[in-house]
């Protein structure tokens, strides 16, 4: 009993400073600014419950405090990349071959995709303040909570980390920009609870330190933190700022779900303004009044030779690939990069579930070159899964016959169905062929040659048992784990050369592992059962209610998941 006191009191008592090169004797101003101040917060559900009158007050309140309030929701900008928050997906945003266009749509927002009141008039002019957040599934990080930074971007502590780091080298070169980081709230589960409460207190305490980055426009609210318990606090206080650490590393104010209650929204929303008054006028005194100059190269991308539309470039195979969408060319050979036009493989789950699922290129066990894509899995009874490629336009592909791939497989009898998907993004058909992982590829690698005649409907859309015929207007692409009833399924499943095809394409012998390559065993899709119709849409201002979206995002049956589709949600356990 003795012991448990003290470690309560110590915990209590660990108040930090702000994470900036701000000396600790600095005077804190948490007044309002005297001027109206454009601010815009990416953000999904979580965000905008907690923007929305009557919840979490935080619209209304940043106009109290003289902040003319935008935001983004789903659907929003260019290339829907308001759809796409979760941590890696913040090198799209800020670091990527994109960014000037996104930057562009982003400073000049003026509207609103949440339900709160503006009193405010527009003052015009860009963005000053940049808000933007992750929702509850970035909490799930996997590793270890001492895990340094990455080489690439990933839910997991190294490879958030990593994000982070990369975002700096586009923050530095606008320092007429304020960006405020928020951290990602809390779980009810606490599987991966202290991975969370190590990320978020290194991007507090470490992040800008360890980077050297002394610039004012760069700072951090521990939503969190905050909604971890009553005793945890990211505050202004009697002329401090307290970053003070419960007892708990779990969501303490859940909805019925992972989303932040009333309570908490509005407890963040206290404890946030002054801190946001306070970063602003420290940034301000320091402000230019434009960006410094060139843009850093996007992550990933110096010294990469790349090929132009119709040329021909040899890939990590060493086979000749042809132009985009022609037999022989390269859907991905995951060894590095994300293919063009779209964000790069994305894992999916029942978010209502235990089911878990790592989706990523990673170097182990490649059939060529030095990566390949590994599924690793734990998909709860009555479950699903995914890992997902979606582009965001539609891409023609009807000169190929199909496509071509090998696999290797963590356990012989496993089932894993291959999506591909049809029509705009609007209105799309799914289309699966399903594989039962044979006994020679947990030793080696088995090729796959699917035509698109091999496709079919899956039965829970219109278009059931019907052949896949949209190979001209192909949106993506997905690997989908089930389960059969009332049994639990879990594994790892690796993929590597996904190449466009011919009818007479026959994939070489496996090179990679030695193995005698087998025949595909296809599986009856009444006995693969197909993944779980999502949960009812609602109507809402005439849009379509949707679950969250990102790491535990929408179930890939929705038109919703896909890139550039308007939607918006109902405040509530449908959001994210």
């Amino acid at each position: 009993m003795k012991n448990s006191f003290h470690l309560k009191i110590f915990v209590i008592c660990s108040v930090f400073l702000l994470s900036s090169a701000a000396p600790f004797w600095q005077i804190y101003n948490p007044d309002p600014p005297d001027e109206a101040v454009k601010l815009v917060f990416i953000h999904h559900s979580t965000g905008e419950n907690w923007l929305t009158d009557g919840y979490g007050d935080l619209g209304i309140e940043l106009g109290n405090n003289n902040y003319f309030v935008s935001d983004t929701n789903y659907g929003w900008g260019p290339e829907a990349i308001g759809d796409r928050t979760d941590i890696p997906n913040w090198m799209e945003w800020f670091r990527s071959g994109q960014t000037p266009t996104y930057m562009d749509a982003l400073f000049n927002e003026s509207g609103q995709y949440s339900n709160y009141t503006r009193t405010l008039a527009n003052p015009g002019g860009e963005n000053q303040v940049i808000v933007f957040k992750s929702c509850f599934p970035n909490s799930d990080l996997a590793g270890s909570p001492d895990d340094p930074p990455g080489s690439y971007a990933e839910l997991s502590v190294s490879g958030a980390k990593y994000v982070y780091n990369e975002l700096l080298k586009y923050f530095i070169t606008m320092p007429d920009k304020l960006f405020i980081v928020v951290t990602a709230p809390p779980l009810i589960s606490s599987d991966n609870a202290e991975n969370a409460r190590a990320f978020n207190n290194w991007l507090v305490n470490d992040w800008l330190l360890e980077n050297n980055y002394t610039h004012s426009n760069v700072a951090v609210f521990d939503f969190y933190n905050v909604l971890t318990g009553q005793d945890a606090h990211h505050r202004y206080n009697n002329g401090l700022i307290e970053h003070i650490v419960g007892n708990k590393n779990t969501a303490a104010y859940p909805s019925g779900d992972d989303h932040p209650s009333q309570e908490g929204s509005r407890k963040a929303t206290e404890e946030f303004i002054p801190l946001l008054n306070i970063y602003y006028y420290r940034w301000k005194a320091t402000a230019p009044q434009g960006p410094s100059g060139e843009l850093p190269p996007p992550a990933g991308e110096p010294g990469e030779e790349t090929a132009q539309p119709g040329s021909v470039n040899v890939g990590a195979t060493g086979a000749v690939q042809g132009a985009p969408g022609a037999p022989g060319a390269v859907i991905d050979d995951f060894e590095g990069g994300s293919p063009a036009g779209t964000n790069g493989w994305e894992a999916y789950r029942d978010e209502g579930t235990s089911t878990t699922m790592r989706c990523s290129a990673e170097a182990g066990k490649p059939h060529s070159g030095a990566q390949s894509l590994i599924l690793d899995y734990a998909v709860a009874a009555n479950s699903w899964a995914t890992c997902a490629l979606f582009y965001g336009g539609q891409q023609d592909w009807s000169s190929a016959d199909g496509l071509t791939f090998y696999y290797h497989a963590g356990e012989a009898g496993k089932v894993v169905d291959f999506h591909v998907y049809t029509g705009t993004n609007e209105q799309h058909d799914s289309y699966v062929y399903s594989i039962e992982t044979v006994p020679e590829s947990v030793t080696g690698w088995v090729p796959v040659s699917l035509m698109w005649s091999d496709f079919h409907g899956v039965d829970w859309e219109a278009n059931a048992g019907k052949p896949f015929t949209g190979q001209g207007a192909l949106i993506g692409l997905a690997l989908g784990l089930n389960t059969f009833p009332d049994t639990p399924n879990s594994g790892k499943f690796w993929v590597d050369d996904l190449y466009l095809a011919s009818a007479q394409t026959v994939p070489d012998e496996p090179e990679a592992m030695a193995a005698t390559p087998a025949a595909v065993s296809v599986v009856d899709e009444e006995a693969a059962p197909p993944i779980d119709q999502p949960a009812e849409q609602e109507e809402l201002g005439g849009k379509v209610s949707l679950p969250c979206g990102g790491a535990a995002a929408l179930p890939l049956v929705l038109a919703a998941v896909l890139q550039g589709f308007q939607v918006s949600r109902k405040r509530g356990i449908f959001e994210r």
